[in-house]
């Protein structure tokens, strides 16, 4: 009797660690959440848009075809100041420059860093200023922009600091497609891992994969991380501005860092506030909480869910030079 209550005892215990098993593994293959938040078009600041937001169909990453936002941007932020960039001399202080982002860290560009690049990086090659007067040399018309803000740029533009400034791009807007609704794709979408195209992450990687990662409410897109070790091998250094982002003529102005000077969103629990959409539909959202808490339980993509704001993504440090590691929903082709 004592080992038939055992024995039953025991085979209740297995079936339970089974089952346990079984739920565990259906929960790693989400195809829905309980909670899907849409996006919200009118998030969007009107005075970032060439053209009112509206509605399309349009064929998703993975076939089907789905209602999506048209958003029409002209790239050029309301909600604060673009610059500076490159400080004009060794002795301005942090006002009159950028920031740039190395190992993590988010460093200003003043004179002082600018002066201080040899020992910086180690190379006593790096030499971006007229020794006796302390004049910075950079780049100052709308042709230098273009030949030294780009990964090929050339010897001619050793030792400069790369500026563009928003009137080379006044006349610049650019079209993206977001799903209205976000649908959860089979397989995480991979950023490229190559040039300008981030640190990869989940799933597979796949050409049509956008380089772009979202759009901040302002209109002003989220780029791939910058090139930067194409930058630096040519002796140019191409700083952010304090809103963590630059100019070139092709993308116009863009982000490679939330430094949270762009509109956001407040939550009223101390989660971390909302500062734009990925284009696959999912909110993004700052890398800290109120209490200056990173999210512990983020997943490949830097995405997570909970039942307020349903799947969302955490933005990564600023000094990272990058946003979110993949895509997990489908995306607008």
């Amino acid at each position: 009797m004592k080992f038939n209550q055992l024995k039953a005892v025991a085979l209740s215990s297995i079936f339970i660690i089974l089952n346990a098993c079984s739920e565990d593994t259906t929960s790693d293959l989400t195809t829905s959440d309980a909670v899907t938040i849409s996006v919200e078009s009118s998030n969007f600041i009107a005075a970032g848009l060439a053209t009112p937001i509206t509605i399309e169909s349009r064929t998703l990453s993975d076939g089907s075809t789905a209602d999506c936002y048209k958003i029409v941007v002209t790239g050029t932020p309301t909600d604060h100041e673009m610059g500076p960039w490159c400080p004009s001399n060794i002795y301005d202080d942090a006002t009159a420059g950028g920031i740039w982002l190395e190992n993590g860290e988010v460093y200003d560009v003043d004179g002082a860093f600018v002066k201080n690049l040899a020992t910086f990086y180690n190379d006593d090659t790096w030499m971006l200023y007229n020794a006796t007067t302390g004049e910075i040399t950079k780049t100052t018309t709308e042709t230098e922009c273009d030949e030294a803000a780009n990964p090929n740029v050339g010897e001619e533009y050793e030792n400069y600091c790369v500026e563009c400034l928003p009137s080379y791009v006044s006349d610049v807007t650019h079209t993206y497609y977001i799903p209205v609704t976000p649908k959860i794709a089979a397989t995480p979408y991979v950023f490229s891992t190559g040039l300008g195209g981030g640190p990869g992450g989940p799933g597979t990687a796949i050409s049509t994969v956008p380089s772009n990662r979202g759009l901040a409410f302002n209109g002003v897109v989220f780029d791939a991380p910058a090139p930067t070790d194409n930058i630096l091998s040519a002796y140019t250094l191409a700083p952010f501005d304090d809103a963590g982002g630059h100019i070139n003529l092709a993308a116009g102005y863009h982000y490679h860092a939330a430094t949270g000077l762009s509109k956001k969103i407040t939550q009223t629990d101390n989660h971390a506030a909302m500062i734009g959409y990925a284009l696959d539909g999912y909110g993004i959202f700052e890398n800290t909480d109120e209490d200056g808490n990173e999210a512990t339980d983020l997943d490949d993509s830097r995405g997570h869910y909970d039942a307020v704001r349903g799947y969302h993504y955490h933005v990564d440090k600023a000094g990272n030079n990058n946003f979110i590691n993949g895509l997990r929903g489908e995306y607008a082709l």
